[in-house]
């Protein structure tokens, strides 16, 4: 591999200039490697942030970081697999009923997720609250897990695109996180490394999402879409909103009842909804002619959640913890509701506990919130509008100052668009 000057690399991007494949190789294996210092990624990360990147540089950075690690291969698994990936949100829970759906379906869906970090919730912390569930498997248990039950949600391998994990915590402390080419280059190449044939992506739009607005939002899933099919993975994008939070529930042991439920044949009606969109993106992607609908309603997704659980050693049938303390907000007023903030809610769930603001601190399981109404919903005075939950009641007053301005009331007269919960499909 040709060698370079970290300060030219730098000094290109800064200038504007297309970075070459051998200067983006050894960028990110000098990096991986710790021969590059962290002031001077931190300078060409933010040069990346300013100028962007060309659709072949963003390609190239992608390829090198799934080549710092390895690939699994998956082909043994005797089933067709088919992966999504949330760019996050509040009550973003569909993992959890979406992954047994799919594999009652038939296809193997090897979820390979994250952590909470700040307003927006993390799938592992929700699963840990099932007694006994163990996150980490080697790439040997996922594959017979994929084999003999269809679904596995675990966290990802080390050995699984490091550079990523290097450059990630660096891009969180250098402002830096928000560049399309990075979070495109972060999410693809692990999600390529784990060996998927194909994947669905969910970008969410709006006030709790990191993408603002729908024209940041399709840009990046455009950009990721390319990029699977730059690494032969079938890949297709769904828009979707996150101006409101799905479902009731935020928070982790609760977002598993709710989980529950929609498995079940119940849940809220937007939970259901998005997961069964994903649910039909993933099959037809996995190349299968199945109803998830059908499949939902039969139990099926059901037998494969509880499969799931148990064969990373947690109890299906446990009782989820449950708050110490609880405090109910009610209405100042009648009306109707004409807004909910989602990212309001996700800063209250935070601060109630069911988040985190450095990746080593630890969550309260039963910690969170209930959204009792929705926007469109019509209230009356002193009507309940959320339930906080909380094993340290301390933290009630921070959290009751976010949500001070989270929920508007209108006159009851007032006309309320609901807003498309799916905007657009990418594919």
């Amino acid at each position: 591999m040709p060698v370079f000057a970290a300060v030219d690399v730098i000094a290109a991007k800064r200038d504007r200039h297309v970075l070459t494949d051998e200067q983006i190789d050894w960028t990110i294996a000098g990096y991986t490697a710790g021969d590059i210092a962290e002031e001077q990624m931190s300078a060409l990360l933010m040069a990346i942030l300013l100028n962007g990147m060309t659709a072949s540089e963003i390609a190239r950075w992608t390829a090198a970081m799934i080549g710092s690690g390895i690939r699994l291969d998956l082909s043994g698994v005797g089933r067709p697999t088919v992966d999504k990936h949330s760019t996050g949100g509040v009550g973003d829970k569909i993992s959890l009923p979406l992954a047994p759906l799919v594999a009652a379906c038939g296809a193997a869906v090897p979820q390979l997720s994250g952590r909470g970090l700040g307003h927006t919730g993390g799938t592992l912390d929700k699963m840990e609250s099932i007694s006994g569930w163990n996150a980490l498997l080697s790439p040997e248990q996922m594959i017979r897990q994929l084999t003999q039950v269809g679904a596995v949600i675990c966290a990802a391998s080390a050995d699984l695109a490091p550079a990523d994990r290097k450059l990630y915590a660096l891009r969180d402390v250098t402002a830096t996180v928000e560049s399309i080419p990075m979070i495109a280059a972060s999410i693809m190449s692990k999600k390529i490394a784990e060996g998927t044939d194909a994947l669905v992506l969910d970008v969410k739009v709006g006030s709790g999402a990191f993408m603002k607005s729908p024209v940041q939002a399709a840009e990046l899933a455009r950009t990721m879409v390319e990029l699977g099919a730059a690494h032969g993975v079938r890949a297709s994008a769904l828009l979707t909103d996150m101006s409101t939070p799905l479902g009731v529930a935020v928070g982790n042991a609760m977002e598993v009842a709710e989980s529950l439920q929609v498995l079940a044949g119940g849940g809220p009606p937007d939970v259901v909804e998005l997961t069964l969109a994903l649910a039909r993106e993933m099959v037809s992607l996995a190349g299968m002619d199945v109803d998830p609908a059908a499949v939902l309603a039969s139990g099926a997704a059901m037998d494969s959640w509880r499969a799931m659980v148990a064969a990373q050693g947690g109890d299906p049938d446990s009782p989820l913890p449950v708050p110490r303390e609880r405090h109910v907000v009610t209405a100042s007023t009648s009306g109707v509701v004409s807004s909910l903030d989602a990212f309001a809610v996700g800063t209250a769930s935070w601060r109630l506990g069911a988040g985190r603001a450095r990746k080593e601190d630890p969550v309260q399981a039963a910690a969170g919130i209930l959204c009792l109404v929705k926007p469109g919903d019509e209230v009356i005075l002193g009507q309940p509008l959320f339930e906080l939950h909380t094993d340290t009641p301390e933290r009630f007053e921070p959290a009751l100052a976010d949500l001070a301005g989270a929920l508007e009331i209108a006159p009851a007269d007032t006309r309320v668009e609901r807003r498309p919960l799916i905007i657009d499909v990418v594919r």
